[in-house]
């Protein structure tokens, strides 16, 4: 179950929310935070069914949009109908992403590009698009990539992903280098060890992998979608107005190591 607690965040229907991925898991979490904090939610994704599901969970402001991020062609298309429905994007959730957990012997070339491609090209290619638009209104605004736990720390089987994950704590630090003073600010969350309905399935084929993650995890269990989703309302608040060029964990301590 999603706990939609606001945390006493308020926003008005004219903060525009886009959340990439957000029919399911961290990001139906963080798309249904902003709806019960009154913003208006837009959240797309690559199947139908889902979007529709978490859509009917929440206020009349909800809208759907079916587009998978690797379309690159289309970004600008998708935004001008956000546009033209809700208004300009205030903040933008990068969190749709490609995962693959494979031997790094074993990965092919067109493998990781994939992985890459979903997870750092699409991501600044959208940013750059919503942030053209915010700059050209003359408004301020909030770009929140997801990041991960795989950017602190070695982890086997993640070559890809661990590498995307990597660079967008990067591309953060040099995106503010130069919107910071245009009004724009911009931050990532790094989930650690998430209870999703797809890492359930993956602990539930591997009990000992759940014991021994739990196990490395300081505050002794797994975090939850709403975890993240708070981090995330906050970071579009008026409350983080000075909070940019950061990449936050939310891992229940276990990026520190011990």
């Amino acid at each position: 179950m999603i706990n939609t607690n606001t945390g006493g965040i308020q926003l008005t229907p004219d903060h525009v929310v886009l959340v990439t991925g957000g029919g399911t898991g961290i990001g139906k979490a963080i798309a249904l935070a902003f709806d019960r904090a009154g913003a208006t939610v837009c959240i797309s994704g690559r199947r139908k069914a889902p979007l529709e599901e978490a859509v009917a969970k929440m206020s009349n402001r909800a809208h759907w949009y079916q587009f998978d991020v690797d379309e690159l062609h289309a970004i600008p298309r998708v935004i001008d109908q956000i546009e033209a429905d809700c208004g300009t994007i205030k903040t933008l959730v990068n969190n749709a992403g490609k995962h693959q957990k494979k031997p790094n012997l074993e990965v092919e070339d067109g493998e990781f590009l994939e992985v890459l491609t979903t997870n750092l090209r699409a991501t600044f290619a959208l940013t750059r698009e919503v942030t053209r638009r915010l700059v050209a209104a003359g408004e301020s605004g909030d770009i929140q990539f997801i990041s991960s736990m795989s950017a602190y720390l070695g982890l086997p089987m993640v070559a890809a992903y661990t590498a995307a994950k990597t660079a967008v704590t990067g591309l953060v630090r040099q995106m503010t280098s130069e919107w910071a003073a245009l009004g724009v600010r911009v931050n990532a969350i790094a989930p650690g060890f998430i209870e999703t309905e797809m890492s359930q399935k993956a602990f539930e084929a591997d009990p000992a992998r759940k014991e021994k993650v739990v196990q490395r995890t300081p505050t002794g269990r797994l975090g939850t979608p709403h975890d993240v989703a708070g981090l995330s309302l906050f970071l579009a608040s008026d409350q983080a107005s000075f909070i940019t060029g950061t990449t936050i964990p939310v891992d229940g301590g276990a990026a520190i190591g011990f």
